[in-house]
């Protein structure tokens, strides 16, 4: 795939639209890990309006393109994901909230027919608590899902199921009700 045919699959997930309480950001992709690179931001909201609203959750979404490929990655295309959402603290202190996590990772992809090679990450629990003049707030906990695979690509397509995958691993992270198979979420393309 070269420069242009490359761009011409970007546009294609510019395109993309998730369901509405997930917010898609272009952003600087890395430009020393490959030869082309995209990637977007995601916030998550509570689907609340006006100061009800919150966000619940984000992460970040990479696709590297390498023609001919490179050694470890079992192909041309690597996405490389990192998800990060608040969980409360009996959720933080189950010793199988990793092994969870990785198993959300996986089922995202497979539910959206996802073709995989390679997988690697990490699952990270953050527990934090608050002193001094931050006493007041809350003890805070956190799950951060650090991911990286290449995608089969039979065809540039392809790629798009990937992006779905991830938006489903961000939904499910956040706690958001998964949305039925065979139902469209209402969505007025939420871009920043």
């Amino acid at each position: 795939m070269d420069a242009a045919a490359f761009e011409r699959l970007i546009d294609q997930l510019r395109e993309f639209t998730p369901r509405a309480e997930v917010v898609l950001e272009e952003v600087p992709a890395p430009q020393k890990l490959a030869t082309y690179a995209f990637a977007f931001s995601a916030d998550v909201s509570n689907g609340l309006l006006g100061d009800d609203e919150d966000e619940i959750a984000s992460g970040r979404f990479v696709v590297l393109h390498e023609p001919g490929g490179q050694e470890t990655w079992d192909g041309e295309f690597r996405c490389v994901t990192f998800v990060r959402a608040d969980v409360d603290v009996a959720m933080q202190a189950d010793p199988l909230l990793p092994e969870v996590g990785w198993r959300w990772f996986l089922q995202s992809l497979a539910d959206n027919d996802c073709v995989i090679a390679a997988p690697s990450g990490t699952v990270t629990r953050v527990s934090s608590s608050s002193f001094g003049k931050l006493s007041p707030r809350h003890d805070e906990s956190e799950i951060e899902i650090r991911a990286s695979w290449t995608p089969i690509v039979t065809e540039p397509l392809d790629l798009l199921k990937h992006i779905n995958g991830w938006c489903t691993l961000i939904s499910e992270v956040a706690g958001l009700e998964p949305v039925p198979i065979g139902v469209s979420a209402l969505n007025a393309q939420r871009r920043r």
